[in-house]
């Protein structure tokens, strides 16, 4: 019999007459154990996890009274055990994953128990989304070369995943080419509700890409978590949280003539940074939520990330049930999916005072105005007549003000190419990218750039050809309504031709500049730009060498395009002359909002979502083709893509306090994921690329960090090694300039990190990590945990973290640890030289305590400060002492089995 303690097990009838049985939340308001009807519709669905999953271990009705009795403001000490309904990976975060679970079944199988004891227990789906790369453009046959190289480079990879799909029952591949694994969530694998065994209950999920978040803008409680923490989740463990504050959004008003959905999600990431929402759950309620289009919704909620929010969510109602509609879902699923949250009380977007919140902000739609985000954070939204002014202003202001520190004189020299005669100079856009899942889901934004495209060629527009232009839409779908709206071939004409179905530009896989472009960059350190409707613009992500990147809607990507530099003011100057001659201006070509809802009707035909989903293989041969291995263990080869991790090897780590450690590290402020996490190209000196000449992999054959994160020796080569970070450690230039890039120092020399790390470690030596503010900002990024970890680093001692770092941290075994008060890095005069001790840890931690760092310092002195703790929760507890998580689980399963 099912467990139900409160009596709140019910029959549900759908529209069609249908019955099942649902856990009743208006049952359990009703036998007084909260004030339901109050919470926070994000949370009520959480609840109904927690309610349906009491089995009086892991999920106990303690944790149903606390949580159903949350109160907006009370301290955060009590942890929420949530039970997903599904699991959700991109392949760069899936096959370390894959590799894990490979791993777990050989330690099982070594242990004398059944390899199949380490199985998914909850349905998982990897798409394939983050390896393809633009290594051609403008060009008819783009897709095809881009998707060849990308088989070329990864077949290694694919052959792994085709292994895992027969090896484990619930796991799932969505092939390449297919689309971005966020819009493939929102249109196909989110079915609304779920149904076991005759009991409905609502799809939740956790991913391991930071814009999970996206499935909030149809009401699905879903969001970005490690790899590490997503793998506990598929072997049946659940996903600790501390009980969250959740901040309501009250949008008002509406949208003015000429603004897009980014301007909107580009004000609300600034709004938001501003309001301290990291780690909390984001809910919009309110008028001007229940006028938003679905795609603009779930725009809002895929950038939740950059405004630092756990979700951004967005209750159901009769849009979301109309997008269900019309994005080809059954009337089956349609009618359980509408009937369940009116049966339990979650239908329709809160008003004004109906609910509970922490906090509440406030934002007018109608103030909005037409914006990007750069040159180096999404939070840092610049409106379009300012672009000219902040452009000019950041190139010669500090570093350390977000600027590029360079003589204004050079803003206006213009240096030759030495190839058909272009010159480039300072603030030219060099990449413009309609790119990532956070605008090419959006028909709104993507109907307009065509709009704007359309226009353009009509007055004899035209995109230089030295841009670097790419169209990669987030499914098949839109380059199907594209087509079927006539506008595909202006956004061809104009150089925004299909290039790829993936991340591309955003993740970091923009591709290689022309080779003279590049060179001249390069020699002349020029500030070039890349524009993109991406949702990240961290240093050095887009291109090694374009330091200035920004966010913008699909249409402005166009424009700049067409404009060719972005230090102008599109409101003022034109973007070019037509072939009339006469100056072009941005109001001249700018698609209004009748234009694009005449054309939104070929975004909402569910036979092109049914034809497209119905066979996921259809028209990719090069996936068909690929022979894979069979079996319940992988035989391991001498594959540099794909190798056994250590984690399940040795055993469990002695807990206790570390003495002696050394500084591998000091860091300043926001050191992101994407400057600890190996990802990108790499160059032969490197330590990584010296490992595979010396595996005979020719330099041509490197791939990406992303593409090999399936072997850990690459990637720990790669950890802290992103040629934009800077470590403290290392003395200044004698132009007061930090040197950037992976080197530390030991004993004096300076080395790359990773040599120095191998050093320590075969001196016995513990290392340590020293870091500033939000400390692990950016994508879920597991090798960044992982990695610090093979590195031999026991603890990081930052002033505040990123939410899925920290925990990715103790998931590996690694100490979080936060400074108090106002000590920091500076503060304690701290250079890299000293010797510390991390006193007060044993297998008795507590979440949240103390834990003393002694600091002794070349000339003998020493000095102690206190430290908080940053395992969060009981179980984190649990996880550290038995070296992280992996082996916990492990333990776990093999025990049962």
């Amino acid at each position: 019999m099912p467990h139900d303690p409160f009596h709140v097990r019910q029959t549900l009838t759908l529209a069609s007459g249908k019955k099942g049985t649902l856990y009743s939340l208006p049952a359990l308001e009703k036998a007084g154990i909260g004030k339901l009807s109050r919470l926070p519709v994000s949370l009520r669905i959480v609840l109904e996890s927690v309610l349906r999953n009491v089995d009086g271990k892991k999920v106990t009705e303690q944790h149903v009274r606390e949580l159903a009795n949350w109160q907006p403001n009370a301290a955060r000490s009590a942890e929420i055990p949530f039970v997903v309904a599904r699991i959700v990976l991109q392949d760069f975060t899936g096959v370390p994953l894959l590799a894990d679970l490979a791993a777990m079944r050989d330690a099982a199988a070594k242990a004398g128990k059944d390899p199949k004891v380490i199985e998914p227990l909850v349905p998982v789906n990897l798409v394939v989304d983050h390896s393809v790369q633009i290594d051609s453009y403008n060009n008819p046959d783009a897709l095809k070369i881009n998707m060849g190289l990308e088989f070329e480079r990864n077949s290694e990879r694919y052959r792994f995943m085709k292994w895992g799909m027969q090896a484990f029952d619930t796991f799932k591949v969505v092939p390449p080419g297919i689309g971005i694994v966020h819009q493939v969530n929102l249109e196909y694998l989110a079915r609304g509700v779920q149904h076991k065994d005759g009991v409905y209950y609502p799809d939740t999920l956790v991913g391991t890409d930071s814009h999970t978040t996206m499935i909030n803008g149809i009401g699905v409680v879903g969001w970005g978590v490690g790899g590490i923490e997503a793998e506990a989740g598929m072997l049946g463990q659940p996903v600790y949280f501390l009980t969250p504050d959740v901040v309501g959004v009250h949008l008002t008003g509406k949208l003015n003539e000429g603004v897009t959905a980014t301007d909107l999600v580009l004000t609300v990431t600034e709004l938001l940074r501003k309001h301290k929402v990291v780690g909390k759950f984001v809910e919009y309620f309110g008028e001007g939520t229940a006028a938003l289009s679905v795609p603009d919704r779930a725009t809002l909620a895929n950038m939740a990330p950059e405004y630092g929010a756990t979700m951004g969510f967005f209750p159901v109602d009769d849009v979301t049930v109309q997008f269900m509609k019309n994005t080809g879902r059954t009337a089956e699923e349609v009618d359980a999916f509408e009937s369940y949250f009116k049966a339990q009380g979650l239908f329709g977007i809160p008003k004004a005072g109906s609910i509970d919140y922490s906090s509440v902000v406030e934002l007018d739609l109608s103030s909005i105005v037409p914006s990007l985000a750069g040159p180096k954070r999404p939070q840092d939204r610049i409106a379009l007549p300012a672009m000219q002014d902040t452009f000019d202003t950041l190139f010669s202001k500090p570093v350390a003000e977000n600027g590029f520190n360079q003589p204004a004189a050079n803003l206006s020299k213009r240096y030759p190419t030495g190839r058909d005669g272009l010159e480039i100079g300072n603030g030219d856009v060099l990449i413009a990218a309609i790119t990532s899942c956070t605008n090419t889901s959006n028909p709104g934004v993507l109907l307009a750039a065509g709009l704007l495209a359309k226009k353009a060629v009509a007055k004899g527009l035209k995109v230089a050809p030295h841009i670097k232009t790419t169209l990669a839409p987030g499914s098949r779908v839109v380059t199907e309504y594209l087509q079927n709206a006539g506008l595909l071939e202006p956004l061809t004409q104009l150089g925004f031709g299909l290039a790829a179905y993936g991340c591309t530009t955003c993740i970091g896989n923009a591709g290689p500049l022309r080779e003279d472009i590049d060179q001249t960059i390069t020699n002349n350190g020029l500030v070039c730009a890349a524009v993109l409707s991406g949702n990240r613009n961290f240093e050095a992500r887009i291109h090694p060498n374009i330091k200035a990147n920004f966010l913008a809607s699909p249409p402005l990507v166009v424009a700049f395009a067409i404009a060719g530099r972005a230090n102008i003011d599109l409101t003022s100057e034109p973007l070019g002359s037509g072939r009339d001659g006469q100056p072009v201006y941005l109001k001249d070509i700018w698609p209004n909002s009748h234009e694009v809802a005449t054309v939104m009707k070929y975004a909402a035909d569910p036979a092109v979502y049914q034809k497209l989903y119905s066979d996921l293989t259809r028209d990719l041969p090069l996936w068909n083709a690929i022979q894979a291995p069979t079996g319940n263990l992988y035989q391991w080869d001498d594959s540099t893509y794909i190798a056994r991790p250590p984690f399940f090897d040795g055993d469990a780590p002695r807990i206790g306090d570390i003495k002696g450690a050394k500084a591998l590290a000091l860091f300043g402020d926001s050191v992101t994921t994407d400057h600890i996490s190996p990802a990108g190209s790499f160059k032969p000196t490197t330590p990584a690329g010296q490992y595979l000449q010396a595996h005979k992999v020719a330099v041509k054959d490197f791939n990406s960090y992303g593409s090999r994160r399936g072997n850990h020796e690459v990637m720990m080569r790669g950890t802290f090694a992103n040629v934009r970070v800077k470590n403290l450690m290392l003395p200044p230039g004698a132009d007061g300039s930090r040197i950037e890039g992976g080197y530390t120092l030991y004993k004096g020399e300076q080395m790359a990190i990773y040599d120095a790390a191998m050093k320590y470690i075969a001196d016995g030596t513990p290392t340590v990590i020293f870091a500033g503010e939000e400390y692990g900002t950016g994508s879920s990024r597991d090798w960044a945990a992982k990695g610090t970890q093979l590195l031999g680093v026991k603890a990081v001692i930052a002033r505040s973290y990123e939410r899925i770092h920290r925990s990715n941290l103790v998931g590996m075994g690694v100490l979080p640890l936060q400074f108090k008060g106002s000590d920091s890095v500076a503060s304690l005069n701290l250079t890299g030289d000293e010797t510390f001790d991390l006193l007060g840890i044993n297998d008795k931690l507590k979440p949240q305590q103390d834990v003393q760092l002694a600091i002794t310092r070349r000339d003998g002195s020493r000095q102690t400060v206190a430290l908080l703790l940053r395992i969060d929760t009981p179980i984190e507890v649990d996880y550290y002492n038995n070296g992280g998580i992996l082996p916990f689980v492990l333990k776990e399963l093999a025990g049962k089995a």
